[in-house]
């Protein structure tokens, strides 16, 4: 037994007590994280315990060692590469020395958050063949902490809990060390379309996760799960039971009471779940006890196939508030009735208190997809204010403060005639974190301007496993549009960082960027708000007055992720992942990109002043634009894959077959080359063990061969397009 003298034990005292006053919390370790370290989070500014720090989620760093006089001193301290292509949206977590990040795949890692040592790493061997079901790539956006614990949700549906020591429960595998799970549950039935893509949050020792698939066919609900064994503590769903019977749910009453009646009882919801999907936004406010979750679009977007009764089905395009112990339903306040068009409300929930007039008001912020900022009294729902942070957003003019809805523009919901709508399906806002600082009073908005041209699918049927929006995919008949014309349609997607005031609402100030698809943001006490960007940039603002970036450095690869800052031995650091994928990049093809990728690995890049580490130079491998085989089709066959490639492959693969390259660009594919080696990968699944699944429950052998006819006559247009141009001077 090892004695403490006296003398020591009042050393040690008046250390605690030197510690604590400046307002500053002693350090603790993963074991000591609880509930009461995450509310007094601000009393430990050197570590970051949740996923938008505090519970309050507003991504502001107290830290002001890096501030808007030193910031363009800052560089490099060190930089690691993981193990997976494909994007990176992870926020990490980082206390007593070690930083937790995720990656594609729902990989976890655990790093010495000074040196960059990896200490192990968890791989939870999600089936590839999961990799149709991701809508927006196969990312993760980080894990939770919680008495010694690390949580994370799986691409596949899991939640499993990992033993956060740097030593315990963990093997040597080929001389790697390797983390062993504690527990993991299923949270989803597997058999359907579910995927996790967001970070879990705990509670008051449960833990809380969602879900995604609403765009192919699922029904939405969140659950808690013991934070010590995993039982499930309780589950809330988001749309009806199809037969609108009670589920012994915590959402059986407020369903009973209110929701049942905001469907119909026919529609393709009834097939489909109706979507309604959790899966990214949840914040908390400990003194009202009230977990406050974002609820995504329907299944199918377009309501006229949901549910033709035209209701506002509840509680799509929704913030839920709920009691964290029970799901007990609290309020709602629904941002987009009965959506139409993917608006989610999934986006970034922040919790401040505000001045509003002459009052303190405790409110929750969101600025979801549909272009309007939302300010709400976040004890009743009450709708504060709802303006546009997007002056050019058209599907609706504004939003009447007196029922909270959204005063919809003619035509928008494409019944007769398709509808351009400003945003599109990917948003004003996506899932990129916003930020808020209480020093300006000021939400920081990674914004962006994406058209869509909303049109129903006439022919749309339900497809088990794949996408089911009832929006027409398929462009219209026509020649390919040329180089140029590519680069025209590129100009008019714009993104910005907006910084908006929530009391004047409006916008302080703005940075207008080339490209949408920005990063998240942080904000700190420095003064300094950081941001990455889709050209691959990572750039730091004047918090107060914008204007030029402070400070930018080339990080060759996408930054998308929302950064964090912490501190360790007096020396604060800025950190952000970076990769290529996430939704735009693999969605939109590299015709909507600034800059065509290799299917590189992630990386962290972690910043400090005086930082040295350079990057290795990189150059993006260049695929030989040659075709795989002659060109060939009839007009028919031809214009019959354009349309089934738009509806099943333009999601992953591109517009036009052009490629991102996070993703392999079908132009240039070998597999294409005979009607053999294309079938056996479009039908067998012959790669689904890389993430290409097999299409034959939806497509036949002559469909497949339509499809590989359009993508070998692509490649030829775009051979003898690229032959042609001018070579740069």
């Amino acid at each position: 037994m090892i004695r403490i003298s006296g003398a020591l034990m009042g050393g040690l005292a008046l250390l605690a007590l030197a510690a604590c006053g400046d307002g500053k919390l002693p350090a603790i370790t993963a074991a000591d994280v609880n509930g009461d370290a995450i509310i007094n989070a601000d009393k430990r500014p050197e570590v970051w315990l949740s996923h938008g720090r505090t519970y309050s989620e507003q991504r502001y760093s107290p830290l002001k060692q890096i501030n808007t006089g030193n910031v363009n001193e800052i560089g490099i301290a060190w930089t690691t590469t993981l193990d997976t292509n494909r994007g990176m949206e992870a926020t990490p977590i980082v206390v007593d020395g070690v930083m937790y990040v995720t990656s594609a795949w729902s990989v976890v890692y655990a790093y010495d958050a000074k040196t960059g040592e990896r200490l192990w790493k968890f791989d939870p061997k999600v089936d590839k063949a999961r990799g149709v079901s991701a809508c927006c790539d196969v990312v993760n956006r980080g894990v939770a902490i919680w008495e010694g614990m690390i949580y994370v949700g799986t691409i596949d549906g899991r939640l499993i809990a990992l033993d956060a020591s740097r030593t315990e429960g963990i093997k040597e595998v080929n001389a790697e060390k390797v983390k062993e799970p504690v527990w993991q549950e299923i949270t989803v039935d597997q058999s359907k379309p579910y995927t996790i893509t967001g970070a879990p949050r705990v509670i008051k020792g449960k833990v809380l996760i969602g879900n995604g698939g609403a765009e192919f066919g699922v029904r939405g609900y969140i659950s808690a799960y013991d934070a010590k064994t995993g039982k499930m503590a309780w589950r809330f769903f988001t749309t009806p039971n199809p037969t609108k019977v009670a589920d012994n749910a915590a959402s059986d009453a407020v369903f009973k009471e209110k929701a049942n009646a905001s469907w119909g009882d026919t529609g393709e919801w009834t097939e489909t779940g109706g979507g309604g999907t959790a899966w990214d936004a949840m914040a908390y406010d400990p003194e009202l006890d009230i977990l406050y979750v974002g609820i995504g679009n329907g299944t199918p977007w377009n309501r006229e196939r949901r549910d033709p009764s035209g209701g506002d089905n509840l509680f799509l395009s929704s913030i839920l508030a709920l009691k964290p112990e029970t799901g007990e339903y609290v309020w709602h306040y629904q941002t987009t009735p009965g959506e139409s068009w993917d608006y989610t409300a999934t986006q970034h929930i922040i919790l401040a208190d505000i001045k509003i007039g002459d009052k303190v008001r405790k409110v929750a912020m969101q600025a979801p997809k549909n272009g309007f900022f939302y300010v709400l009294d976040r004890e009743t729902g009450e709708l504060i204010s709802a303006d546009k942070y997007q002056d050019n957003v058209n599907w609706a003019t504004s939003v009447d403060l007196a029922t909270g809805r959204p005063v919809e523009a003619p035509g928008v919901r494409y019944l007769e005639s398709p509808f351009q709508a400003i945003p599109g399906p990917l948003g004003s806002h996506n899932w990129h974190p916003m930020s808020f600082s209480p020093d300006t009073g000021l939400v920081y908005i990674p914004a962006q301007t994406i058209p869509q041209i909303y049109a129903d699918q006439a022919d749309f049927a339900y497809r088990p496993g794949f996408w089911n929006t009832g929006i027409e995919f398929a462009g219209a008949p026509g020649p390919t549009p040329t180089l140029n014309e590519r680069l025209a349609g590129r100009a008019a997607l714009k993104g910005q960082l907006v910084a908006w005031d929530p009391v004047a609402k409006k916008a302080r100030w703005t940075v207008d960027y080339p490209t949408p698809w920005n990063g998240g943001v942080l904000s700190t006490g420095g003064g300094l708000v950081f941001q990455g960007g889709l050209d691959g940039k990572f750039r730091a603002y004047d918090a107060a007055a914008g204007g030029a970036p402070l400070w930018e450095m080339d990080a060759q690869y996408p930054v998308m992720s929302g950064p964090i800052s912490y501190e360790i031995d007096g020396e604060q650091y800025i950190t952000v992942t970076a990769g290529w994928g996430t939704a735009l990049p693999v969605t939109g093809g590299g015709n909507a990109i600034p800059k065509i990728g290799s299917p590189e690995l992630g990386r962290v890049l972690v910043f400090k002043i005086g930082g040295t580490v350079a990057l290795e130079p990189y150059e993006v491998f260049q695929v030989d634009p040659v075709p795989a085989t002659e060109d060939f089709g009839s007009a028919a066959q031809l214009d019959h894959g354009r349309v089934l490639f738009d509806r099943n492959c333009m999601v992953c693969h591109g517009p036009l077959v052009v490629s991102s390259g996070a993703i392999q660009d079908l132009r240039w594919a070998q597999a294409p080359g005979t009607k053999e080696e294309f079938a056996d990968v479009v039908l067998n699944g012959k790669y689904a063990s890389a993430g290409m699944a097999s299409f034959a429950s939806v497509l036949t052998p002559d469909d497949a061969e339509s499809l590989r006819a359009y993508i070998i006559n692509r490649a030829h247009e775009d051979a003898a397009a690229l032959a042609a141009q001018t070579p740069p001077q």
